[in-house]
């Protein structure tokens, strides 16, 4: 960086040039950078070019804003002409910095997609299901099996070379298109999953250099995916919560430097043979018999009806993102080996095959972890994650599923004599760009971060999933509303968020009650508490991050009818009807807190947040309705659970936690909860009994209560249960119990024992927010005003974290040296800190900037080191 106020991350809807985008007027975006300290923002000036993408014209001016008075580029909206379709716009943000004085500039792209409905001229198409190729199914399976995936083919010809060409193509089912024989893009299982019945996604593809003079060839192989494949814990088979099978919908736009264009879409002239993919499930795996095709091309069937809900993808796509090489490899008996990669994780296997003969058949199996030194399946339930190819008689050939996806460590190849270079693990997930960092001195805090992470990689595949191995992986809403604020440290979520909160909101049944998953399928009941109370938490929490106000205003109707909904069956106000499968505190070990404590503290907090956001909104007398129910509902919560010594019904930490977080004890009576609270985890020998609900809270508020002693107690625990437990016997990610396996039991019940789920990890975001010191002042949006309060304590001598706001990059740490601490602290341009000094010396506290009240620094922004003198008692 320098001094000069330079503009950064530009991004259209929370996205780096997007191709296809599908907003009329998209939201602009910028970061700034500046080594100055107190350097801001105080104007700024866009300019917009439109160019028909790709074409050698000049391009023409579409906008300029002009000058503007602002401090921010977060979110701005384009008040440009409105956008045209298949368009390529160029644009270009000057700033101002804090003095008036011209500073840096950033330029770059976005494209937008088919935005209007007859822009399609694309039918859609599936198999003629008079004409059914004949197929050998495979036999690695103990489920029966469908028809193999579509095998699509056109032949088409271009006179001249083309200037530009897109491919816009969607399924039903998930899908991967080719051009020529060469794969188009690198999206992976498209279209992804939503709600079907409301939003279809199409992807967008720069597919110019495919294309050639003469005759080409347009291809698509579309498997079942979540459109009519095993998804949730469905017996049947297929589950078919959306159609019988899979089809196809595309249209290739290639255009000419005359300007003239020709279209090729799916229609009728299409045709449909057996392909070498023979079977393929996101659940069950995939079959590739390598064998030369064979039988004719046969005509498809085209579909009545109309598109459908057809949208542009909003959020990154699902990618592979890395890849993770074998650390060992045993023969178990000839033929049969098994593979470790070191990290349990989510994704496919890339086995190359040297010198085997035709037909030879290689089996690959999936496993999190071992047992005895075998894979331990028992916990995948129906999902047999099993890949199987046949070979096709060449010297080397590649094999890697391409509409599948598995959680494992482990791998089982039998029916090949493999090398450890053969195979690679191949991670994938939605291609949220990482944001977050943090480390600090005690290797195990470390690990747990790192096994946080990977949850968060493996279980963000299409939506926020529960886990990613079993034949389960559905988006749970309060699995999702307890990460959520972990998830956005870590990564900029805010663009995927906002697409899967649509499902959360569509679906919503017409009493005001949300389902326990989104999309809503397997599990209709209304959602049970703390689970349907995301469609309230997760907006507001976009909107506190990423000051995402549209998704605010898109989820509010649906967050004012849930409480309404609550309310409605429960006129106590304590919410004991209604409460669907009511799961209180999930997990939780050891003991049981008490439902309606649970249920009606977070009926408490819903209300709350309908509150703050009517006010953001403008809607004053919302606002008020919902301030004074919160009112009646903190009393009502007060009168049925507090007593007067400050005990909560239940007595668990959850009970305790719930109540103190959500402000639900009197002033008075909040050292007494505090104590009651402590006490227990102290009795416990410093041990939790917090399941998912609670765990969130659990160091939070012993921290910000005097107590952060034990925060850390907790945090460095690693007799069981603790995060420390599981990590000292070899997790690699959260597991989604604490007692998944223990050394006096064994595996839990295999009915429900996943060793990937990241809900426990939730204590991600204290690591940032207190051991770090990374936050925002209560009335902050999207990191406005930091709020820094380093927490040193248990054993570490140091810690560190940096995170990408929407504003810039923030970082805060601290280190010990004797009996002083230095706080470093990076403040992005025009935001501004309050750094609370972990001291009680105000006096010892030396700082070239910044102004000082007491033990507080309030700073503008830049880098800046603060020291100051430090004792147990600073804790």
């Amino acid at each position: 960086m320098t001094d000069t106020l330079t503009p950064y991350a530009l991004r259209a809807e929370q996205r780096h040039e997007p191709l296809g985008l599908g907003e009329p007027r998209p939201r602009l975006s910028w970061r700034l950078a500046s080594d100055r300290h107190g350097a801001a923002q105080s104007a700024y000036r866009i300019t917009a070019a439109e160019r028909a993408a790709d074409l050698d014209e000049p391009s023409r001016l579409l906008w300029d804003s002009g000058r503007r008075e602002a401090a921010d580029g977060v979110l701005v909206p384009w008040d440009g002409p409105v956008l045209r379709s298949a368009t390529r716009y160029h644009w270009r943000v000057e700033v101002w910095d804090e003095t008036g004085a011209a500073a840096g500039t950033g330029e770059t792209w976005f494209e937008t997609g088919l935005l209007h409905r007859d822009d399609w001229t694309a039918q859609w198409i599936a198999r003629d299901p008079h004409a059914q190729p004949v197929f050998d199914p495979p036999t690695d399976h103990d489920q029966p099996l469908g028809e193999p995936p579509l095998n699509l083919r056109r032949e088409f010809e271009l006179t001249r070379e083309p200037v530009r060409a897109r491919l816009y193509a969607t399924a039903h089912g998930v899908y991967e298109a080719s051009l020529n024989g060469v794969r188009v893009g690198d999206v992976e299982l498209a279209p992804g999953w939503t709600e079907y019945h409301h939003r279809l996604q199409y992807q967008t593809y720069d597919v110019t250099s495919l294309l050639s003079n003469g005759t080409n060839d347009l291809g698509a192989v579309v498997a079942d995916g979540w459109w009519s494949g095993f998804v949730g814990f469905d017996e049947r088979r297929p589950a078919r919560h959306y159609g019988d099978h899979p089809g196809f919908l595309a249209q290739l736009v290639v255009d000419f430097a005359d300007g003239s264009r020709q279209v090729v879409a799916t229609d009728a002239v299409w045709t449909e043979r057996p392909g070498a993919v023979r079977f393929a499930d996101l659940l069950l795996g995939e079959h590739v018999d390598a064998s030369p095709a064979a039988g004719p091309w046969q005509p498809v069937a085209v579909l009545d009806g109309d598109l459908g809900p057809l949208v542009a993808e909003p959020d990154p796509p699902i990618r592979v993102t890395t890849e993770v090489p074998p650390i060992s490899m045993t023969e178990r008996e000839p033929g049969r080996f098994i593979v470790d990669f070191g990290q349990n994780l989510v994704g496919r296997v890339r086995l190359t095959v040297r010198d085997a003969p035709a037909g030879q058949r290689v089996v690959l199996r999936h496993a999190e972890i071992l047992d005895d030194g075998e894979l331990y399946l028992a916990n995948l339930r129906r999902a047999a994650a099993t890949d199987s190819y046949v070979c096709g008689g060449e010297p080397v050939e590649v094999f890697e599923p391409r509409f599948t996806v598995h959680g494992f460590r482990y791998l089982e190849v039998t029916g090949y004599a493999l090398s450890a270079d053969d195979v690679v693990a191949r991670v994938l997930h939605n291609d949220t760009p990482w944001t977050g960092s943090f480390e600090c001195s005690d290797p195990m805090v470390n690990q747990l971060q790192a096994n946080i992470s990977w949850g968060q990689r493996g279980n963000f595949v299409a939506v926020p999933t529960d886990c990613p191995q079993r034949d389960e992986r559905l988006g749970w809403l309060g699995d999702a509303q307890i990460f959520a604020p972990t998830a956005s440290r870590n990564a900029d979520v805010s663009a995927f968020f906002a697409r899967w909160l649509a499902d959360v909101v569509d679906g919503q049944d017409a009493d005001g009650a949300f389902g326990d998953v989104a999309p809503r399928i397997a599990m209709p009941r209304e959602a049970a508490p703390a689970w349907g109370d995301a469609g309230v938490i997760v907006p507001w929490h976009l909107w506190r991050t990423y000051g995402d106000r549209r998704v605010l205003e898109r989820c509010f109707d649906a967050m004012v009818a849930w409480v309404a909904h609550i309310r409605r069956h429960n006129p106590d106000l304590r919410w004991r009807n209604r409460t669907g499968n009511s799961y209180g505190d999930w997990l939780q070990i050891d003991v049981t807190t008490p439902r309606d404590v649970l249920s009606t503290a977070y009926f408490a907090r819903s209300a709350q947040l309908v509150a703050e956001a009517a006010e953001v909104l403008g809607r004053p007398d919302v606002a008020a309705e919902h301030r004074d129910l919160h009112a009646s509902i903190r009393a009502a919560f007060i009168e049925s659970y507090v007593d007067d010594d400050g005990t909560v019904e239940g007595g668990t930490q959850t009970a305790y936690l719930l109540a103190l977080a959500f402000g639900l004890v009197p002033d008075d009576l909040v050292p007494a909860a505090v104590d009651h609270l402590a006490a227990d985890v102290e009795k416990r020998g410093n041990r939790l009994t917090t399941g998912f609900v609670g765990v969130a809270l659990l160091c939070p508020v012993l921290a910000d209560h005097g107590r952060g002693d034990l925060a850390y107690a907790l945090l460095q625990q690693e007799e069981f249960p603790s995060w420390g437990y599981s990590i000292r016997h070899g997790a690699t990610t959260i597991w989604e119990r604490w007692d998944g396996w223990t050394e006096h039991d064994g595996f839990q019940s295999a009915a429900m024992n996943s060793f990937n789920h990241y809900s426990l990890g939730s204590v991600g975001d204290w690591l940032y927010g207190r051991v770090a010191g990374i936050d925002q002042t209560p009335a902050s949006v999207a990191y406005q005003e930091l709020l820094l309060r380093p927490l040193a304590g248990g054993t570490l001598t140091w810690a560190r974290a940096e995170q990408e706001t929407a504003r810039g990059r923030a970082a805060c740490g601290w280190s010990l040296d004797g009996d002083r601490i230095t706080v470093t602290a990076d403040v992005p341009p025009g935001a501004t800190a309050v750094l609370e000094v972990p001291t009680t010396d105000p006096a010892s506290i030396a700082s070239e900037h910044g102004i000082r009240t007491g033990t507080t620094l309030r700073l503008t922004s830049g880098h800046h080191v603060v020291t100051a003198s430090f004792t147990k008692e600073s804790l």
